[in-house]
């Protein structure tokens, strides 16, 4: 029988990929990987979820801007809330998630060495998903009685611009600009291995306030995820992963990133 554990796991995961990482004047999105992502829950189970992420490299800039040798270090974390749905008859989940951020960095502006170390809430994330297909919505009992085999489902994950920011500052928490993420995701089930297949896109729209009134632009970001998953038990699925990303940008924000290491808890 599937244990409460079981429906736990897709939230937590849900819920780890809402981890954002600051760097110099721009959000650089963590590379996350969230296996069963794209899972049956039963309606109704809420969750109370805490994280930390550590972050520390150097982050490239395009040619054209009066900033170089970047580096930062930022120890971050989360709180976040997510609840199990009936959307319809569709399983479904709501997630919210209010970060914060312990950032320092240092860089040489015009070619004068500058330093900055700032504490701050990050830009609060909103994510709603839904299984169309193959995820019915189900009490805890009728989930009892539940096998997967194939779902199929989208969400869409959406930030606000409400985080601690300076324009006049280099390195900042918050973003001051919106992002809006869908994805589609696709999982099939062969007894205790599980394939899930994950497309997305992240659009950004322009922080007009960058460096005392600079505009800065980015093009969207296109990512895909595949994770391929052995059950040992219901408390136990370690999953092999794999994510590839093109993130597009115009020449004038152009992003280059060297040397980052990311730890992470949750």
């Amino acid at each position: 029988m599937p244990s409460r554990l079981t429906a736990f796991q897709g939230c937590v995961w849900v819920a780890l990929l809402a981890v954002t990482i600051v760097v110099p004047g721009r959000s650089a999105h963590a590379q996350s990987l969230e296996p069963r992502s794209y899972v049956n829950t039963p309606v109704g189970i809420n969750f109370l979820l805490l994280g930390y992420g550590y972050t520390q490299g150097q982050v490239g800039f395009d040619a054209s801007t009066p900033i170089t040798d970047a580096r930062v270090h930022v120890h971050a974390g989360f709180l976040a809330y997510s609840r199990s749905l009936d959307l319809w008859g569709l399983s479904g989940k709501v997630l919210g998630v209010l970060p914060v951020a312990d950032a320092s960095g240092s860089a040489k502006l015009n070619g004068q060495e500058v330093e900055r170390d700032v504490l701050g809430l990050g830009d609060p994330l909103l994510r709603l998903s839904v299984n169309f297909f193959g995820a019915p919505a189900l009490s805890m009992d009728e989930y009892a009685t539940y096998h997967q085999d194939v779902i199929v489902g989208a969400s869409l994950q959406v930030t606000a611009p409400l985080g601690q920011y300076d324009s006049t500052k280099l390195l900042n928490v918050g973003t001051n600009r919106w992002s809006i993420k869908p994805e589609l995701g696709v999982s099939k089930a062969w007894g205790p291995v599980t394939l899930e297949v994950i497309p997305a896109i992240t659009f950004f729209t322009n922080n007009d306030d960058f460096l005392r009134g600079k505009t800065l632009e980015q093009d969207p970001i296109y990512s895909v995820q595949g994770h391929l998953i052995y059950e040992v038990s219901h408390a136990l699925w370690p999953p092999s992963t794999r994510r590839t990303t093109r993130a597009g940008a115009r020449p004038s924000t152009a992003r280059r990133a060297s040397g980052w290491r990311t730890y992470a808890w949750a």
